[in-house]
């Protein structure tokens, strides 16, 4: 008897009357023990028939399985040498340990200052250099309680407050606080000028006069800030224009929230405009609070009030100054 699957033909080979014989073409054989009856030996050779095709058809998805798993090899071109280090992607690691040799940095190694706080009242000499001394003078009760808060609620809704446009690189911001300005002269800052106005508000003449007689000190001008949130600020600066003359003074009197008042010296030519290593100071001012900068503060210092990204309620400046006509 011949049978036939899709991978060979089957033949069934009688031994005798008991035993028989199926073989493939492929040369799958298998013995068989017959009872004689015709039809159980058809399906003893089927059942043969059906183990050699699943044998079959395992092998023919191995071949093709083999064929996806060993794509053929390509010639690559070949990389060009580059020196071997650490990082090289090279196996120079294998050729044995490495030694390494400390080299010593070309410029010394510096310690950042650590910010000082001022918040005792008293007279401060925060540096000297030939060009003279720079000087501080805190008071950080100048007004009492009751007296400072009946001027920052009477300046606050009184003053005419208005934000200034400033130019910096042929282009035009807000500045991110509101101003006015008396005195009978101009006053010009970056860029921009804030027009003379000679009449002053009642509370300020009593506080130029006030301030005149602790000090010692003249002043003609008032350039007033109000900082109406945390957000408001002043950034880094120096009260240096030619109009305010040589190594001049200037009283900050401060009404209202506490904001932190930040100073940083100027740094010596060979820094190249690099801050990193510089003294820096910072004077928390109160509501009441009066702080004198002298000598040549505007010289050697920077200050600033930064922003601070906390609840803080509105806060009025006031710095008195000495303007002069500009050549």
């Amino acid at each position: 008897m011949h049978y036939e699957d899709r991978i060979g033909t089957f033949q069934v080979v009688f031994c005798d009357g008991t035993y028989f014989r199926v073989y493939h073409s492929l040369g799958q054989a298998a013995t068989y023990q017959s009872s004689g009856d015709l039809s159980e030996i058809e399906i003893s050779a089927q059942k043969h028939v059906n183990i050699v095709s699943l044998m079959g058809d395992k092998r023919q998805r191995a071949r093709v399985q083999g064929c996806w798993a060993k794509p053929p090899v390509r010639p690559t071109a070949a990389k060009p040498s580059s020196p071997a280090g650490p990082c090289s992607g090279s196996t120079s690691w294998k050729a044995g340990p490495r030694t390494y040799e400390f080299q010593q940095p070309s410029k010394p190694i510096r310690d950042i200052p650590e910010e000082k706080v001022i918040e005792k009242a008293g007279v401060y000499d925060i540096s000297h250099r030939p060009s003279g001394v720079s000087r501080l003078r805190l008071f950080p009760d100048f007004l009492q309680q009751e007296e400072a808060d009946w001027m920052f609620s009477t300046l606050l809704a009184e003053l005419p407050w208005s934000q200034k446009t400033n130019y910096r690189q042929g282009e035009s911001y807000e500045e991110p606080r509101l101003t006015c300005w008396y005195g009978e002269l101009p006053y010009t800052y970056s860029n921009s000028t804030l027009q003379a106005k000679a009449e002053w508000h009642p509370v300020l003449s009593g506080l130029r006069s006030s301030i005149e007689s602790h000090s010692g000190g003249s002043f003609n001008s008032l350039l007033c800030n109000m900082y109406r949130d945390g957000r408001d600020s002043i950034a880094w600066h120096s009260d240096n224009e030619p109009s305010l003359g040589a190594r001049p003074t200037i009283a900050s009197l401060s009404l209202g929230d506490t904001r932190i008042f930040s100073l940083r010296k100027q740094p010596p030519p060979e820094e190249n405009g690099d801050y990193t290593y510089v003294e820096r100071l910072r004077i928390p001012l109160a509501h009441g609070s009066l702080l004198m900068m002298e000598g040549c503060t505007q010289d050697d210092w920077q200050h600033q009030v930064a922003k601070e990204y906390h609840d803080r309620g509105p806060r009025i400046n006031l710095t008195f100054r000495t303007i002069y006509p500009e050549p």
